[in-house]
């Protein structure tokens, strides 16, 4: 399969990277970032690997070394950060309500279904339709936009004001909007959607507050057609200790949605359909080490990896420093 990179050379400027996964990696010659080059090839009615095909290749790029050295940048980024809009979904993977369940099941004095556990069920229920057709809408969320977004190899970063900073093992869509309104998905990214657990558990209400955070993308934007089966592991390492490691799943086969059914509920909005915007859409997970009881600390090392994604995804967990907001009247 098909993977693009930005690498950054010796002089720190990016390098598109195009990449079978087995043999030799390849700079992509006349395209200046994977924004540019995905821009030539909705303009040529071409697809990413046609549009490489055209441009050709040149240089070898040796990307173990580009890793050893943290030259691997974003897979893809936008001249504007603020047009790329981060989101996602929650509760759509099998056995992902059950620690969101849990979670604000003591909230409630009743002994009914929380509202996460009946928007999961909704979802195991209508949320593969026929294509063609719409099933139920999941639950959503907005994380910010591309200046949140982190490489492997770089920290994440959580708020002084943060309760927690935690891991969210999973995979995401990369979308580019094209100059009359159609979302193109360009491929998938390994990815860490980053949030703040214990606020959302203090109040649901919270969640808006909770996933407005930093997020990681792996190194490979993975283009075509996602596995049905993906099977990866979430670690989180303390020194040279593993605290956490268990396995988790993704693609449709362990999904309560369809990929096809989270992105029309996402571009069903005007505002998200801006010709020139870029999109990064989190599908989701059931595997957290919050929900085993680790607390994390500052200098814990997430790391993500799955097939069929070659390199995997690893980010040092940081806290900023308190920085006092003033509103000043005009």
């Amino acid at each position: 399969m098909l993977r693009i990179l930005q690498v950054r050379d010796d002089a720190g400027a990016i390098k598109v990277v195009a990449w079978d996964g087995e043999g030799q990696a390849r700079v992509v010659n006349g395209a200046s970032s994977t924004y540019d080059l995905a821009t030539q090839a909705i303009a040529a009615s071409r697809t990413l690997s046609q549009q490489i095909d055209s441009l050709g290749l040149g240089a070898v790029v040796d990307l173990d070394q580009a890793a050893a050295s943290n030259k691997i940048a974003l897979p893809i980024t936008h001249p504007d950060p603020a047009h790329f809009i981060v989101a996602g979904t929650g509760l759509t993977h099998l056995g992902s309500a059950d620690g969101r369940d849990k979670m604000h099941k003591a909230a409630q004095a009743e002994e009914k279904p929380t509202d996460s556990m009946r928007m999961f069920l909704m979802g195991v229920e209508g949320g593969k339709p026929q294509p063609g057709q719409a099933g139920v809408q999941p639950e959503w969320f907005y994380k910010g936009n591309g200046s949140q977004l982190r490489a492997t190899g770089e920290d994440l970063v959580s708020p002084a004001f943060a309760l927690d900073g935690g891991e969210e093992p999973e995979l995401a869509g990369i979308y580019m909007i094209g100059p009359d309104g159609t979302p193109f998905r360009l491929g998938f990214c390994l990815a860490n959607e980053f949030s703040d657990h214990v606020t959302e558990k203090g109040n649901y209400l919270w969640l808006a507050h909770s996933k407005l955070r930093q997020a990681a993308l792996g190194p490979e934007l993975l283009v075509g057609d996602l596995p049905d089966h993906v099977e990866g592991r979430s670690r989180v390492l303390r020194g040279d200790k593993a605290i956490f490691e268990k396995p988790f799943l993704s693609g449709e086969a362990n999904m309560s949605h369809t990929i096809a059914n989270l992105e029309h509920h996402n571009f069903k909005y005007d505002i998200f359909r801006q010709p020139g915007d870029l999109h990064v859409h989190f599908f989701g997970t059931a595997t957290l080490s919050f929900s085993e009881g680790i607390k994390t600390e500052p200098g814990d090392v997430f790391e993500i990896s799955a097939a069929p994604f070659k390199l995997p995804l690893v980010n040092r967990l940081a806290v900023a420093a308190d920085v006092p907001v003033t509103v000043k009247p005009l």
